[in-house]
């Protein structure tokens, strides 16, 4: 066997992993493309958000004064009623029955009466006449008022006896929602015994807790705005109508809003957010989205009027085209934008996208934008 082709293959090995080969095709990294905003949009205030529950501002209970076997219970939960509205009913044979009773015993004392009235008559006349003493006639007229009481106490006999039979039937006291029911068609109840539970249709509230910054700024009748989480675009005005002065845990002070106004879709049990607008420590800030923020650590959630803190952005230099990492001053959150009230000035273009990939002096390409 022959080995005499072995060096000129060796060699064209060599050549091909030589690196002082041609490097002439060698190109400069690409330069990224950078989005960016002009800052030029201020706002005086700031935004905290706080989730809650529409709950009903009031819960009214209602029973019958009186017991008795119920009728058909026909009322569901969250079934719409009118004042007026007849809701349920007791069986009221028992009742009907007593105030026939009464009136007969009205009928009766009615007529003892009348003739213990001239039973007196007749004495007087022979008391005249001098027939009778005058303690046969006190006799005859001390029936009379012992009648007069009897009748008069008939009588309230009858109309209490009217008044359980109106109380048979019970009513809607408002315009208002089923919020439970608690009995069953044709049960015996006691008086007293809850049947069922309405709230108004137009009077809700929201509870929740928020932290001592935010508190210390808030009074009753502060306003709020209350959006719907199902569908943010329904804002309802709303107000603060209790504040606690004790924290329920740790920093956490407990407050209630109330709606000043309604919607037709809203429903108790459903999911919002309560938002206020605060002052800024500044003349004004700037808004910037929330992508434009360098994601170093996490924003902290009582970022604030009374808590400015830090955050990285990075802001475009013309001169150079380059970005520089800036730290500025945030404020809060409004509309899903952080507010940033130091650390920017007007005219100023900051990146607002892909910042995670930018480094501090990079050279980038600005992108046109819409603005």
């Amino acid at each position: 066997m022959r080995f005499w082709f072995l060096p000129a293959m060796l060699g064209i090995a060599v050549t091909a992993c030589n690196p002082q080969q041609d490097t002439t095709n060698t190109e400069p990294p690409p330069i990224r493309g950078l989005l960016t905003q002009e800052i030029r949009e201020s706002t005086g205030t700031t935004e905290r958000k706080f989730p809650g529950v529409l709950e009903p501002s009031s819960i009214t209970s209602l029973s019958f004064k009186v017991g008795g076997k119920l009728g058909p219970v026909d009322l569901a939960v969250g079934q719409r009623v009118a004042e007026g509205q007849l809701l349920a009913a007791l069986d009221d044979t028992q009742f009907i029955t007593a105030i026939d009773n009464a009136k007969a015993a009205v009928d009766e004392a009615r007529a003892l009466l009348q003739q213990d009235e001239n039973d007196l008559g007749r004495q007087e006349t022979l008391f005249e006449r001098g027939v009778v003493s005058k303690v046969t006639v006190d006799n005859a007229r001390t029936d009379v008022q012992t009648r007069q009481a009897q009748l008069t106490q008939a009588q309230k006999t009858l109309i209490s006896a009217e008044e359980d039979l109106e109380d048979t039937k019970l009513f809607a006291p408002f315009d208002g929602i089923i919020n439970a029911v608690d009995v069953d068609s044709f049960a015996t109840v006691a008086s007293g015994t809850v049947i069922t539970s309405l709230y108004e249709a137009s009077a809700y509230e929201v509870s929740f807790s928020v932290n001592f910054d935010t508190v210390a700024q808030l009074v009753v009748g502060s306003t709020a705005t209350v959006r719907l989480a199902d569908d943010p675009s329904i804002a309802l005005k709303a107000t603060v109508s209790e504040l606690g002065e004790r924290a329920d845990t740790v920093s956490s002070f407990p407050v209630i809003v109330r709606l000043d106004e309604t919607h037709p879709i809203i429903r108790a049990g459903m999911a919002v957010e309560v938002s206020f607008e605060f002052a800024l420590p500044a003349e004004q800030g700037f808004f910037i989205p929330m992508t434009a923020a360098v994601k170093e650590g996490q924003i902290p959630e009582d970022a604030g009027p009374g808590n400015v803190v830090p955050v990285p952005v990075y802001v475009f230099d013309p001169q150079t085209n380059t970005v520089k990492k800036r730290e500025v001053m945030m404020a809060g959150i409004r509309e899903n934008k952080l507010v940033i009230i130091d650390g920017l000035e007007p005219g100023e273009r900051i990146a607002i996208a892909g910042v995670s990939f930018l480094r501090d002096g990079m050279q980038v390409k600005l992108l046109e934008t819409d603005e």
